[in-house]
């Protein structure tokens, strides 16, 4: 009864914490990258499924515990002719159970429960791919947003050297063709705020597609694209993902459980018993009592070394060479995550400290000179483009950043701190 309150409980509290988000968030006009998650992990199909497995893993838990169901005989002996109970010499009624030594029930609901916290760990490494898909497309929709005011930006600068250059042209300073390129340049400009506009658009339908809503439901996020500084140590981080990984906690439960059905196996060599009590009635004597004690013989007592016993020691050895390629393999991922997120974040520095001063540097010098005469469009139309592509370059470090650390993440099954919107 407790365990079905308990289970009763998490289903509401699944149905309703992601209403709670999405209320608090249509209050709010926004979702967090937080919020975003939770919504996503609570409304996700395949966690939602996978969750009702679970629960019929711990099912099974119960049944394997389950005891065997007593049963109740009635013999009839000595009839004169076939049938005819009512003038039988003697017959019985009792009641027998089997009963099985001691331990095996429990080990039984053992292994179940290893294998119920097996398809948990499932869960859970479904889970870490649901959040890292989120944060994904959390910032990319965050990225797109950016790239699209930058293509306003842009869009702003090029009429302005539009209305510039036509100032120019009536007051026959410049050529016609300047006039002409400068069109161009404020059309083009024009059409990048249109692509960048359905980039974004494309990005909300994403991340409505991750939190199981329609895909052109009306969505605003919250959050900027930022360099967190966190303390990274590849060893750390190695020994941090070798304990939390999902995969390996999955594996340890595997091997444990497959220790136990070698044990299993094991005590299949002690017998089960088989207990009776029957009322013995004999006509024209009176009635008695009888208690009935059975157990099986082990005639055949190699049997489950070449079975079970032996199926539980294969499968601990595969399960111990699958320990070795996943530490490695771990080892691998978590190196290279870790050294892209420091490549990355170098890259930030450079473009903090001296790409984007000198681009806007550069542009307000050129834009000074042409307003003054001493250059042409070309110039100016160039320097401009170098300082929209360094913004939005700039933008895409920091997009990259931000994945690079969700992968970090994600390798070693853990969220790092210092990392949130």
């Amino acid at each position: 009864m407790a365990t079905r309150r308990k289970t009763a409980i998490i289903v509401f509290l699944i149905l309703c914490i992601p209403l709670f988000l999405l209320a608090q968030a249509t209050e709010e006009g926004t979702l967090t990258l937080d919020q975003c998650i939770s919504i996503a992990v609570q409304q996700n199909p395949l966690v939602l499924s996978s969750m009702q497995k679970y629960n019929a893993s711990l099912a099974r838990v119960s049944q394997a515990k389950a005891l065997a169901q007593p049963s109740i005989n009635w013999d009839s002996d000595l009839q004169p002719k076939l049938f005819q109970f009512g003038d039988s010499g003697e017959w019985y009624f009792g009641i027998s159970q089997a009963l099985e030594f001691p331990g095996k029930r429990s080990l039984r609901g053992k292994i179940a429960s290893k294998q119920a916290s097996e398809l948990l760990q499932d869960i859970e490494l479904l889970k870490l791919d649901i959040v890292f898909q989120v944060k994904q497309a959390f910032y990319n929709l965050l990225l797109s947003q950016e790239k699209l005011k930058y293509a306003g930006q842009n869009l702003e600068l090029a009429e302005d050297f539009l209305q510039k250059a036509e100032l120019k042209y009536e007051a026959g300073d410049v050529a016609k063709v300047e006039a002409l390129r400068a069109r161009v340049e404020s059309s083009k400009a024009a059409n990048a705020v249109r692509s960048a506009s359905n980039d974004v658009r494309l990005a909300k339908a994403m991340i409505n597609f991750l939190l199981a809503r329609k895909k052109y439901s009306p969505i605003e996020i919250q959050g900027n694209l930022k360099r967190v500084e966190i303390g990274l140590n590849e060893d750390d981080l190695i020994a941090r993902a070798l304990s939390f990984r999902p995969e390996v906690k999955r594996i340890n439960l595997g091997l444990e459980r497959e220790s136990l059905t070698k044990k299993k196996g094991y005590m299949s060599y002690l017998p089960d018993f088989e207990l009776g009590v029957n009322k013995h009635r004999v006509i024209g004597e009176g009635d008695f009592w009888d208690f009935t004690l059975s157990f099986p013989i082990p005639l055949y007592f190699w049997q489950p070394k070449k079975g079970e016993i032996a199926e539980a020691e294969a499968n601990i050895q595969a399960l111990n060479r699958e320990v070795e390629h996943l530490q490695n393999a771990i080892t691998l991922e978590v190196g290279e995550a870790y050294m892209n997120a420091l490549m990355i974040n170098n890259q930030i520095r450079l473009y903090e400290e001296e790409i984007l001063t000198q681009a806007e540097e550069v542009y307000n010098m050129f834009l000074f000179s042409y307003q003054e005469g001493e250059i042409g469009g070309i110039e100016l139309i160039e320097a401009r483009r170098t300082l929209i592509e360094a913004r939005t370059s700039y933008a895409d470090a920091l997009f990259n950043y931000d994945v690079a650390i969700a992968a970090l993440e994600k390798s070693i099954g853990q969220k790092l701190e210092g990392d949130g919107q």
